[in-house]
């Protein structure tokens, strides 16, 4: 093998590992993003995640009030059927 092939076998070699080098570096730059953009995903679902927990708390809550409300028609209503009964047998008499 003389020099001047011996320089070519190397300069094809340096170029195939420059060629390779540069598909790395993109493919770490393509990386980079997906990770950046992973994090990003997983900072909005921990978000989401929080803000649901807290909906769902303010739901039970107001689902609570709401029953205590019922509860309060409820024996409001009839204590004015009792008063009317009793308005009515007074008024009978």
């Amino acid at each position: 093998m003389g020099d001047n092939q011996h320089e070519d076998g190397m300069d094809a070699a340096i170029a195939r590992f420059d060629r390779a080098m540069g598909r790395l570096e993109a493919s770490v730059r393509s990386l980079n993003g997906r990770m950046r953009t992973l994090n990003r995903i997983e900072v909005d679902t921990q978000r989401l995640i929080n803000e649901r927990a807290r909906l769902a708390a303010d739901l039970d809550k107001a689902s609570a009030r709401a029953k205590r409300l019922d509860d309060s028609a409820h024996e409001v209503s009839r204590r004015l059927v009792d008063a009317m009964e009793t308005v009515r047998h007074v008024l009978a008499k």
